[in-house]
């Protein structure tokens, strides 16, 4: 049995995280969980598990120092899940990944760790648990041509072009997923298919120049492996994030689920398309970033952070979001992200740059 700590346990993550742990009780168990403010909600999850429960800003981290565990979930919203998972790592704990900005803001850092430690990571986002499960045991980067990342497009794909306007409401009716609103929002501007660069580029070690992003509005190919051989490996599954989610608490194993089955007769076509940059420019902010390299990323992924929140604040209009990540990109001076101190700093420049802006 695995011994689980579930880090954001409240969230859309850590619910179906939950629902998996349910279903196979002779296969997970729930030692720990934490929010940042669901308190009944965490209690519940604690009690049913006979888990230990955490609440508060620092629950997370508190939740890794104070327990043991073999895979640590980690399904906390934005740049909190970086010192949980650094945390993790140094307990010698498998990190079954959720957080994007742990990898975006602090890849090499975590991935040097987890060689050092001897600890896995295991991916939760539906893409790159697809690219994983494509991806042999024994593979290496070299067989790699190009990973290709899927994008359902979100809610103003097909919108006319001026999105000013948009309210939050409209940005949060996303059409295939059921996320909390920073994914949401992310989803619908592009930006957490930017972050997926970033994150492939360090759970598979693979440039960021050789990952593409395709649209498929219909979310059923998760993403694509091209091999240097010319094949194409692909994952496909109806959209339900416990698949990926369980995959990861049991790979290489693979348990069964009552769960909607493909049909590709009923489904009938499979459609896909280039992003529309003028539409989507915080996918080219993201590759613009991975770039420059150092700490660009974590100014990114700061600065994205704070306009979301702006924006679901009402403080800033939709269209806001992707220039004052641009503003910050370009204004915080670059320099070397070689240390979790140095991590926070960018992001602290960054926050402060638009505070003041």
């Amino acid at each position: 049995m695995k011994r689980i700590i579930l880090l954001g346990a409240t969230g859309s993550i850590g619910t179906s995280a939950v629902d998996v742990a349910r279903t196979h009780r002779d296969e997970f168990r729930i030692v720990a969980a934490s929010a940042l403010r669901s308190r009944e909600k965490c209690e519940a999850i604690a009690r049913e598990f006979g888990a230990r429960a955490y609440v508060g800003e620092d629950a997370a981290l508190r939740a890794v120092e104070e327990n043991d565990a073999d895979i640590c979930l980690v399904a906390t919203v934005g740049t909190s899940g970086i010192l949980p998972t650094l945390a993790a790592i140094d307990k010698g704990m498998d990190v079954a990944l959720a957080t994007k900005e742990v990898m975006v803001m602090a890849g090499e850092l975590a991935t040097r760790r987890a060689r050092e430690k001897g600890v896995r990571f295991l991916p939760v986002d539906s893409e790159h648990s697809a690219i994983f499960q494509c991806l042999p045991p024994a593979r290496g980067p070299q067989s790699i041509d190009r990973l290709i990342l899927t994008a359902s497009g979100g809610p103003f794909l097909d919108a006319p072009a001026d999105l000013g306007g948009v309210t939050v409401e409209q940005a949060l009716a996303h059409p295939r997923w059921k996320m909390g609103p920073k994914v949401t929002i992310d989803s619908s501007t592009m930006m957490n298919k930017g972050f997926e660069v970033l994150e492939a580029r360090w759970l598979f070690d693979v440039p960021a120049e050789r990952i593409d992003v395709v649209v498929h509005p219909e979310s059923i190919v998760h993403s694509l492996v091209t091999f240097v051989d010319g094949a194409t490996l692909a994952q496909l599954s109806p959209p339900d994030m416990r698949v990926a989610i369980q995959y990861a608490l049991s790979a290489p194993r693979r348990l069964p689920a009552e769960r909607e089955r493909l049909d590709l007769a009923a489904l009938g076509a499979l459609t896909f398309r280039a992003p529309d940059p003028a539409r989507f420019p915080c996918l080219a902010l993201a590759k613009e970033a991975a770039r420059r390299g150092g700490c660009a990323t974590a100014v990114m992924a700061a600065a994205d952070e704070w306009a979301v929140a702006a924006f679901l604040a009402g403080r800033i209009r939709y269209t806001e979001i992707a220039q004052r990540i641009e503003a910050a990109l370009d204004a915080v001076p670059d320099f070397e992200c070689d240390s979790v101190a140095a991590v926070l700093e960018a992001a602290k420049r960054a926050t402060a740059f638009l505070e003041n802006k």
